[in-house]
This record gives C-alpha cells, sequence and structure tokens, in this order.
C-alpha cells in the first residue's frame, strides 16, 4: 500500500465516520485535527504527483504532432490519474474540515445558548 493509497483510506475513513454516526463534539474536533494535520501530507503527494505527471506529459510533448494530442494521451496514463486522486483527496479533505468547523461551532453556539437560558 503507498502513500497516496493510505491518504485515501484515512478520508473515507473519516468521511463514513462523520456521515454515519452520531458525532461527540470530542471526537470531532480529534477528527478535525487529523485532516488538519493530514493536509500537509496531501499537499506534498499533490506535488510529486504533478512532478511525476509533468515528466509523462513532457515525452508525449516530444513525440506528438501537437500539444493538443500530447495532453490527451497523457490524461490516460496512470501518472495523470493518480495526480487527480491526489488533488481530490485535497478536495474532499479541505470540505470535511470546513464541515467539522460548523459542526463544531453549531455546538458550541448550542452549548452557549443552552448555559443562559
Amino acid at each position: 500500500m503507498d502513500k497516496e493509497t493510505t491518504i485515501t483510506k484515512i478520508i473515507e475513513d473519516i468521511r463514513n465516520e462523520v456521515a454515519n454516526t452520531d458525532l461527540l463534539p470530542e471526537r470531532a474536533a480529534e477528527l478535525l485535527t487529523k485532516l488538519s494535520a493530514l493536509l500537509g501530507n496531501i499537499l506534498n503527494e499533490i506535488t510529486r504527483r504533478d512532478m511525476e505527471y509533468n515528466k509523462i506529459l513532457l515525452e508525449f510533448l516530444k513525440n506528438e504532432k501537437s500539444a493538443n494530442r500530447a495532453k490527451i494521451v497523457a490524461g490516460t496514463t496512470e501518472e495523470y490519474k493518480t495526480m487527480r486522486d491526489a488533488r481530490n483527496a485535497e478536495k474532499v479533505a479541505i470540505e470535511l474540515i470546513r464541515s467539522l468547523k460548523y459542526y463544531l461551532k453549531t455546538k458550541s453556539d448550542e452549548y452557549e445558548a443552552g448555559k443562559y437560558h
């Protein structure tokens, strides 16, 4: 199992937990912290995957008659897929971070409202 698969698995597990369980605020905060730390790893992975794809694209640009054709052909490679997967992981992680922040803010507001009534 490579690093990207591990990151994808962690994000998928968190997404399933958020979607399918009744989170307590403490657990939501733990998941938020984990995702925030993981985001740095995701960004490093994106950089690495972008470089791999760009090397492939460069080879196709050397061998194809047009840049458009080279991009189309390069877009069918495994390097392109892994680059897209890494970028998608970033988007999912960011949305989960936003959702968890909103959830925690809502819970905090509910607690404060109940505290003063």
